[in-house]
């Protein structure tokens, strides 16, 4: 996708065409879909790529061919309870650690035959992409979007997120969706969405597992900080690591997320014409910090 994609483009970046193939994987036991990038040889390296609260593999549509097109597998993921890969256990089931374990074993078994791995994961994605590298996950190199070192901070999405649980309990998914769609009926932004991506993202939400969402929920307002022991495991296993963000992110401050990249030891970057998900408002933005930096670790490695 060029640097010149039209605000329309941007908006229905999630339906843009690839040709990844939607397959079933599994981690830790659990069914995972994902979307996956043609092979391009037994030992090319692969980027994991695992989206945020009510997000899915289709967040990460305008990025798939590019990668490939630079030499490196991908596979996009819908966290178990997300969009096509079926919710399991209760709440417990979708904390940081719990999910962190499914992606740990898919990224295990993505490195056994010697492949270097890329993990990347986006906002809630990222405390579960961390909570994998922690459990030993064997990644080359760490990639934090738009994700912070704890719990998230007070601001409009935790807002909404706090506001949305009583109904989550009390209503269901339906009574959320309701509610979401009722509110989004005024927002200027919204009506400027593509129909067909307005239509996207209700049925996405609608096809969220509750558990999933209330875990998820809760794990993004008490995350603990765990900078320090992410920064010791990446250390002891010379994996190197990126933090980037949106230039005006608005889940976790950019000083925030650029504070705790210093904490690792990681890179930092901002993109620009970008809030929180700058894989969908300006993925060539995004591929143009993420590709040199993977394939400088790819080099090393």
């Amino acid at each position: 996708m060029s640097a010149g994609m039209t605000s329309t483009e941007r908006l229905a970046a999630q339906l843009t065409s690839h040709h990844a193939e939607r397959l079933e994987l599994t981690g830790a036991g659990r069914p995972v879909a994902a979307l996956v990038g043609r092979r391009l040889g037994p030992s090319a390296p692969v980027a994991v790529l695992v989206p945020g609260y009510t997000g899915s593999k289709e967040d990460f549509a305008p990025l798939l061919d590019p990668i490939v097109a630079a030499g490196i597998e991908v596979v996009a993921i819908d966290l178990p309870g997300q969009q096509h890969s079926p919710g399991a256990g209760d709440e417990s089931a979708y904390s940081p650690a719990a999910l962190g374990a499914v992606v740990a074993d898919l990224v295990d078994k993505l490195a056994a035959d010697g492949r270097p791995v890329l993990l990347l994961g986006h906002s809630f994605g990222g405390l579960v992409c961390r909570r994998a590298t922690l459990a030993g996950a064997p990644v080359t190199g760490l990639t934090l979007m738009g994700s912070g070192p704890a719990a998230l901070p007070p601001g409009p999405r935790r807002t909404l997120l706090d506001l949305g649980e009583p109904v989550l309990l009390e209503r269901g998914v339906a009574g959320a969706a309701d509610l979401l769609e009722a509110m989004r009926g005024g927002d200027p932004a919204w009506l400027r969405m593509p129909e067909p991506l307005r239509t996207f993202l209700n049925a996405r939400f609608r096809n969220t597992d509750r558990a999933g969402l209330l875990g998820m929920g809760s794990g993004l307002r008490t995350e603990p900080d765990l900078v320090a022991e992410l920064a010791a495991t990446l250390h002891r296993a010379a994996c190197p690591s990126l933090v980037v963000c949106g230039e005006t992110d608005d889940a976790w401050p950019v000083v925030v997320q650029r504070d705790m990249a210093q904490r690792l030891g990681a890179d930092f970057a901002t993109v620009a014409a970008a809030a929180h998900s700058p894989n969908v408002e300006n993925p060539a933005g995004l591929l143009a910090t993420l590709l040199p930096t993977w394939q400088r670790w790819l080099a090393r490695a």
